[in-house]
């Protein structure tokens, strides 16, 4: 679904097909400049009634999806691509990072504990595993946290610069026939994939 602007993906292709240089140089002065334009950056927040719980009063019964301008979500995918590039390549990753990792995922992961495991007691080896699942966790990442990482790994200035733009001046909006409410937006996943880079400078180091 759309962001606030209405353009659909199809839409959006259209332009990129019938004008291809000037949405190439768009782009190319976002990251030449270090500058994500603050339009992309506002958020727009559909609040969908989860499956079973239509009947409740609560206000939990909502699942919030933030929806974002589809140019927006364009130079997410490039930011996020040139960073995830510097850290593969300089050899930042961690070899059990799973999780946001080309070609890794929870299967990799799981056999990987279940090879550990099974390889511990013929050793003599004692095992203990242990599970944590912090709720939340993404939803209060530290922007200045991840801006101090990127510098920290070398990334370049103009990745960093974009990056900080990305995390200024993020807005949500939730709008319904009787209300309008915009708020600023300071950590966590105020814009989309802030996650996602969060992920991969916390385990790079």
């Amino acid at each position: 679904m759309p962001g606030e602007d209405g353009i659909t993906s199809e839409i959006f292709m259209s332009l990129v097909e019938i004008l291809p240089k000037y949405t190439t140089a768009i782009y190319n002065g976002c990251l030449r400049s270090g500058t994500f334009p603050m339009r992309w950056k506002k958020a727009k927040i559909l609040p969908v009634t989860k499956l079973g719980e239509e009947s409740r009063d609560e206000v939990s019964k909502f699942h919030p999806v933030s929806l974002l301008d589809t140019g927006g979500k364009v130079l997410e995918k490039v930011l996020i691509n040139r960073i995830n590039y510097h850290v593969f390549s300089q050899g930042f990753m961690n070899k059990n990072q799973y999780g946001f990792t080309p070609q890794k995922g929870t299967i990799d992961a799981a056999m990987a504990v279940k090879t550990f495991v099974k390889e511990g007691p013929v050793a003599g080896e004692v095992i203990v595993l242990v599970s944590l699942n912090i709720r939340g966790a993404f939803d209060a990442a530290w922007w200045p946290g991840i801006l101090k990482e990127l510098r920290a790994c070398g990334c370049s200035k103009n990745l960093y610069e974009l990056t900080k733009s990305y995390f200024s001046q993020c807005t949500a909006t939730l709008s319904t026939n009787s209300f309008r409410l915009e708020k600023e937006i300071s950590r966590g996943l105020a814009a989309a994939q802030a996650s996602r880079i969060y992920s991969t400078i916390r385990c790079s180091i």
